[in-house]
């Protein structure tokens, strides 16, 4: 019984060093991971923005360059390309019945063309400056919103090609906007004057009716689902504000290392959550490369990826089954999931007179047939087999023998001999627990004590060994101080043991000095 108590504790490991931190893989990071990423290639310059057709199958449009490309969502294949343009394309947004699609260049020029024919229907002319966003309504198939560098917002009427409304209140450029998904009077834009505003066409004074400031040059705005609340995104952070609340703030997302440039709302279902509701997410993308899932109602992040190269746009369609992120260099990471709906229809129909093919059946051995008793070393087992398994023989290293029998002082001096000072420390950590690393230490000899002193001499300072050695070293030089006294050898090894430790003072004095420095400065920036 004190033989298998003992077996269960050799061979030694140091408990010094630390173990690796796994993240545990939750359902929803499976969920966001099952998008397997594969890329869109060769498109000429950084894609501006990404938008989905709210008509299914949800082909995507991209702006990239002077060019509007459009995709298909089940191959990711381009289907057409839009290049009416005299400058590069800042946004693009489709028309609730997909039919129709406008977009914005930095001309300032504003244009709606047709999904299918491609031909430009109506060319909108009113902005000065470079238009950086343009928005059709929820629901609304006469009218644009659009937002650009000379401040305004405007409201155009689509079919008269002229705005209805000119929106005045932000004083430097207007970045972003969107629609309120329960009204298609109401919108919100964002600005690099820090500053997000809601309006309401019905309003006659073309005054906003809410602002909110972000603190940080807005890069981009949305409304979550409810309408009752936006995200907006500038600097690092990605902020959450209650519009019903009258703008107060819910909550600042601090993630990001790098300005976040674009944001949009997730759908999960309950495969993933394991609820029978459907919940939303805010999916964000940056220019450190890492796209952020957030989960607005637990208020963490739930998932993140990376990117090789900065991000700036992101979508995802409206059917939950594919998402894309452009990047800054022209590339598009291109993500599908397919659903265990749709694997379990491919595996379990038929269609087009093909038929599957039914594997061969293999004959079961029976205990009763002779064959049963002359199966071979590489038969697997049965379901309902018994498995009588083996134990693995460990084998022990000279120090783990020696410890097994108690001979404690051959197993430090065995150790020591040894190059691995993670095995050195795990028997010490051993004899400590049995209380025998002192009594090892008073019964070496003066060529073994020079071992332990050389050993002391290379690793004590090393932090993760430091907290045991150093205590060590205390102790051998206050029982062992006579025999140090009388051999040359040993106080070599002492002084360069010291030396080794006023070094390491030095350092640590050194970098205590560096703190003292930035520790004012790091509070100074804080404030600011």
């Amino acid at each position: 019984m004190a033989e298998h108590q003992l077996s269960k504790t050799f061979p030694v490991k140091p408990k010094l060093k630390a173990k690796p931190r796994t993240p545990k893989e939750t359902p929803e990071s499976k969920y966001w991971s099952s998008f397997k990423s594969q890329q869109i290639p060769n498109l000429i310059s950084s894609i501006t923005s990404l938008t989905y057709s709210p008509t299914s199958p949800h082909p995507f449009a991209a702006t990239h360059s002077a060019s509007l490309a459009l995709f298909s969502s089940q191959a990711f294949a381009p289907t057409a390309t839009i290049s009416s343009f005299s400058d590069v394309v800042s946004s693009a947004s489709f028309r609730c019945d997909g039919l129709l699609i406008a977009a914005s260049d930095i001309s300032g020029l504003v244009q709606v063309f047709d999904v299918k024919s491609r031909n430009p229907l109506r060319k909108l002319r009113s902005h000065k400056r470079p238009v950086r966003f343009v928005k059709y309504p929820v629901a609304d198939k006469l009218h644009l919103i659009s937002g650009g560098d000379d401040a305004l917002v405007k409201y155009w009427d689509v079919a008269g090609e002229n705005p209805i409304s000119e929106l005045q209140g932000h004083k430097d450029y207007v970045r972003c906007g969107d629609c309120s998904p329960v009204s298609m009077e109401m919108f919100v834009t964002g600005s690099y004057d820090h500053t997000v505003k809601l309006w309401d066409v019905r309003v006659t004074d073309s005054k906003s009716v809410m602002e909110v400031n972000h603190g940080k040059p807005v890069e981009d705005v949305i409304f979550l689902p409810s309408g009752g609340l936006i995200a907006t995104a500038g600097g690092d952070s990605v902020k959450i504000w209650d519009v019903m609340g009258g703008g107060k703030m819910v909550y600042s997302i601090e993630s990001h290392n790098k300005t976040v440039t674009s944001l949009c709302v997730g759908k999960i279902g309950r495969d993933c959550v394991g609820e029978e509701s459907q919940q939303y997410r805010i999916m964000s993308v940056a220019l450190d490369g890492y796209m952020k899932v957030f989960d607005y109602a637990k208020m963490k992040v739930t998932h993140s990826m990376r990117f090789p190269a900065p991000l700036l746009s992101v979508a995802f369609s409206p059917d939950c089954t594919t998402r894309v992120i452009g990047t800054s260099n022209g590339i598009i990471y291109a993500g599908k999931r397919k659903a265990k709906e749709a694997v379990e229809s491919v595996l379990g129909d038929y269609k087009g007179g093909l038929v599957p093919v039914e594997e061969p059946q293999r004959r079961v051995l029976r205990p009763s047939y002779f064959r049963y008793f002359h199966r071979g070393q590489g038969e697997k087992p049965s379901e309902g087999d018994y498995l009588v398994m083996k134990a693995k023989k460990v084998k022990l290293a000279e120090h783990d023998k020696l410890l097994k029998k108690f001979r404690h002082r051959e197993a430090l001096v065995s150790v020591l001999g040894s190059k691995n000072p993670e095995n050195v420390v795990a028997v010490m950590e051993e004899l400590v627990a049995r209380k025998k690393l002192l009594k090892c230490v008073s019964n070496l000899d003066v060529e073994e004590l020079g071992l332990l002193l050389m050993f002391l001499h290379k690793h004590s300072t090393i932090p993760r060994y430091s907290g045991l050695l150093m205590s060590l070293t205390r102790k051998v030089l206050e029982m062992r101080d006579e025999d140090i006294r009388a051999s040359d050898a040993l106080k070599s090894h002492v002084r360069n043991l010291k030396r080794s430790v006023d070094e390491e003072i030095k350092i640590q004095n050194f970098l205590l000095e560096i703190q003292g420095i930035i520790s004012p400065l790091l509070r100074v920036a804080g404030r600011r």
